[in-house]
């Protein structure tokens, strides 16, 4: 007997069977437990911030910027208006490919050589398109792009609001029924909030008939696709109740959708107002401006619950004056990321990530992606390829159009997620036995110094470093075993 470890079984009887979500490269590997009840590698990412690169000259000043993720090619599409140098604002795409904290995008294409008003768009993920939807002028269009390398192509458009203005699209797929529903605002009918479902056959859309959600004019009009429950749901302004930020859930049945009874969420004049939903949480995170408390940047976490939406207690992401507010939910790091102007800060682009939990958000301090001009017109987009982050925007020192990459940080190692120690290496979905705490780790390790406490790293090693997110497992009782501490 060499080792004080040699008196133990290995696990000491703390041996438990579990199934790999994700490879477990070896023994004596610190793993975490899933929600799913699964054995997992640790993982996560640091922060980081790319360059800006340019994607497009002339940037229009008035007409707003969208963006969306074509999951099928893998590419980002910027949707905006482009000045064209004569101030045209004409509709135009950009495709962009991320590569690490870097972007690179293709020559810009228009689909709509008219002036556009306002942009929104989606990714139809059952055609394998993207669907944009804007105002030509009076009229509320739809076109379908298709996304080839870094260009894309569009079928003809199809009208489906005229002839009244048709404001502040947006359009969401709704992935159980396989549609879009494009929410608007309706110059024709008091410009009052409504909805039509479209559906993408090949290169064209056709609409159903519009619905009202909101019988008062509603500005600021942006929605989200809530999965768990399968709604669509639109927050806005409600320009008749004092411009309170308002929310309402939507069914989509067929070619038509219908609302439960709109929610207030913000009692004060909302705007930049900036919807996501939190997979993870399964929850509706509303980014906003509170223009009733100083022009403040708030979050606030609703909860959608058969066609009703009640929400938490607002949450305040920045307490200087706030435009420009957009969002996306990055899936890798369970978190939302805020893009905003800072108005009090030199009008700095800033990005801000935060992390639900029940009803609230809490987040961690801002990133300022821009100190050039004026960061307008924003629009975040995440790449769930790349697992990188995207941020458009329009510097007023130049007026172009920008794109900035950037990594969420998060892991997924804690107190409360810590399992144990892997006696094997276990393939993804295979199972394999773990010495959870409370046991005795003895597989897998070596170089240890009996008597010093060993932490769980970010980067999935072991060792006496106490810095965060560091995690403590245990004492070592031999250059080969580690009593793990039990931790609730």
């Amino acid at each position: 007997m060499t080792n004080l470890s040699d008196l133990f079984p290995a696990g000491a009887g703390k041996q438990v069977g579990f199934v790999a979500d994700g490879a477990i490269s070896a023994a004596g590997k610190p793993v975490v437990l899933t929600t799913a009840g699964k054995a997992a590698p640790i993982g996560g990412a640091s922060a980081a911030l790319g360059s800006p690169v340019l994607y497009s000259v002339a940037l229009h000043q008035p007409g707003n910027v969208s963006s969306t993720f074509d999951v099928n090619a893998n590419r980002v599409v910027i949707v905006f208006g482009d000045a064209d140098g004569a101030g045209s604002n004409y509709g135009t795409c950009s495709v962009g490919t991320v590569s690490g904290t870097s972007i690179s995008f293709g020559t810009p294409v228009v689909f709509a050589s008219v002036n556009v008003t306002g942009t929104g768009c989606c990714y139809d993920a059952n055609a394998q398109k993207i669907v944009i939807a804007y105002g030509n002028g009076d009229i509320g269009t739809g076109i379908v792009g298709t996304v080839s390398g870094t260009t894309i192509s569009f079928g003809s458009p199809t009208v489906f609001n005229t002839p009244g203005n048709s404001n502040y699209p947006s359009p969401v797929y709704d992935s159980n029924a396989q549609k879009v529903a494009i929410g608007f605002q309706d110059g024709d009918n008091s410009d009052y909030g409504s909805a039509i479902v479209g559906t993408v056959s090949g290169t064209s859309i056709s609409f159903g008939s519009a619905s009202v959600f909101q019988s008062a004019a509603t500005p600021h009009i942006r929605g989200c696709f809530d999965s768990t429950n399968n709604k669509v749901v639109y927050a806005y302004s409600n320009q008749t109740s004092s411009s309170h930020g308002t929310a309402v859930v939507g069914t989509v049945s067929g070619t038509s959708i219908t609302f439960g009874t709109p929610v207030v969420f913000n009692t004060s004049s909302t705007s930049e107002i900036a919807p996501v939903y939190d997979t993870a949480n399964q929850k509706v995170v509303v980014g906003l401006r509170d223009e009733g408390d100083s022009n403040k940047g708030k979050s606030i976490v609703g909860t959608v619950s058969g066609t009703a939406i009640s929400f938490g207690t607002a949450v305040v992401f920045e307490a200087g004056s706030t435009n420009d507010v957009s969002a996306c939910y990055d899936t890798a790091a369970s978190s939302q990321v805020i893009s905003y102007r800072d108005r009090d800060d030199s009008e700095n682009g800033k990005l801000i990530v935060g992390v639900v939990s029940g009803t609230s958000i809490s987040f961690n301090s801002p990133v300022t992606f821009n100190s050039v001009g004026e960061s307008t017109r924003t629009s975040t987009v995440y790449d769930s390829a790349a697992a990188q982050v995207v941020t458009a925007y329009r510097p007023s020192a130049t007026d172009d159009g920008y794109a900035i990459v950037s990594t969420t940080p998060y892991t997924n190692l804690s107190a409360s997620s810590f399992l144990g120690v892997s006696d094997a290496a276990i393939l993804d979905t295979a199972s394999g036995n773990v010495t959870i705490k409370g046991g005795i780790a003895a597989t897998g390790l070596t170089s240890l110094t009996p008597g010093s406490d060993y932490y769980a790293q970010g980067d999935g090693t072991i060792s006496t470093v106490t810095t965060s997110p560091a995690v403590k497992i245990g004492k070592a009782m031999s250059a080969t075993s580690i009593n793990l501490e039990y931790q609730s």
